[in-house]
């Protein structure tokens, strides 16, 4: 199969960058939003991120220029008809993705490749609410999407090698470094990393070291370039909060459950990095750790 148009369902943090980065590869790119004034927002985004590219001397004006011409935004996924491939990256909720993959199963050719960007729900599970499982497959890329070299290629068991394939070879042509996984739950990624970050939450809580001692430790003991509690409010606490949560779902292991700490911050809407609180005061540069005492 040639990839020559690509649909993108969501023109969020995730489908914009994925929109931008397509779009820098030469791809022709639809881009679907629920309303008008989302896709605005999302389209301004993009504009905005490519401007700053010019102005720190990245790109020229001109290649912007040509790389905003390839995008085009709708608010009717039928629009995304004449696309080969299509890549969902909406909210990390079953049902609303079921919702897109049912619209896009009846308005797309039964060639077009169907992906999802989901970074823990089952593919197969979207996979299976349509007429073409075999064309199903998951793309799971990393934010900033522009920036980030890894996407997780993930292959069902009815996957087809033609989609895993096409799927791998696409964001191979993206500039990525893509690496095959199988559907289980949290891929190789968030299998290990949320772990990883309940457990300095949990480490938190016992009282085992501070946020700066635990932050420091990681970085300067393991070459990690940020410390758990810096990575957690730049993912997003509510999103570690909604993936372990899907995750301890699938294996009803500790590990995966969120911890307490993380529930109550969720709960008070201090989510890190966006909302200008988490482990980190985000109101002072630099940023000063929060006290839980």
């Amino acid at each position: 199969m040639v990839i020559e148009k690509v649909g993108v369902v969501g023109c969020g943090l995730m489908g914009a960058g994925i929109t931008q980065t397509a779009a820098q590869a030469g791809y022709k790119v639809v881009v679907a939003e629920a309303n008008q004034e989302v896709l605005d927002k999302g389209l301004k985004n993009i504009r905005g991120l490519l401007e700053r590219a010019v102005a720190k001397g990245r790109t020229s004006k001109e290649e912007m220029e040509g790389i905003l011409s390839k995008i085009e935004g709708t608010t009717d996924l039928a629009q995304l008809k004449d696309c080969q491939l299509v890549i969902e990256a909406v909210v990390e909720d079953m049902a609303v993705k079921k919702k897109v993959f049912k619209t896009l199963d009846k308005s797309c050719p039964k060639e077009t490749i169907l992906a999802t960007n989901t970074s823990s729900l089952t593919v197969a599970e979207t996979a299976a609410i349509t007429l073409r499982p075999d064309r199903v497959v998951g793309l799971h890329f990393f934010n900033p999407v522009p920036v980030m070299k890894l996407v997780e290629v993930v292959r069902t068991i009815a996957t087809s090698d033609e989609t895993f394939n096409a799927a791998y070879e696409f964001a191979r042509s993206l500039g990525k470094e893509p690496i095959g996984v199988k559907d289980s739950c949290g891929f190789v990624v968030n299998l290990l990393l949320i772990p990883y970050l309940l457990s300095a939450i949990r480490a938190l809580e016992q009282g085992v070291a501070s946020i700066e001692g635990i932050d420091k430790g990681m970085k300067l003991g393991c070459g990690y370039p940020m410390g758990p509690f810096t990575l957690l409010d730049f993912v997003g606490l509510d999103t570690t909060y909604h993936i372990a949560g899907i995750m301890f779902e699938e294996f009803k292991e500790r590990h995966y459950a969120p911890p307490p700490l993380l529930k109550r911050l969720y709960l008070m809407g201090h989510l890190g990095r966006k909302s200008g609180r988490g482990f980190y005061d985000y109101s002072t540069d630099p940023p000063k750790v929060v006290s839980f005492s």
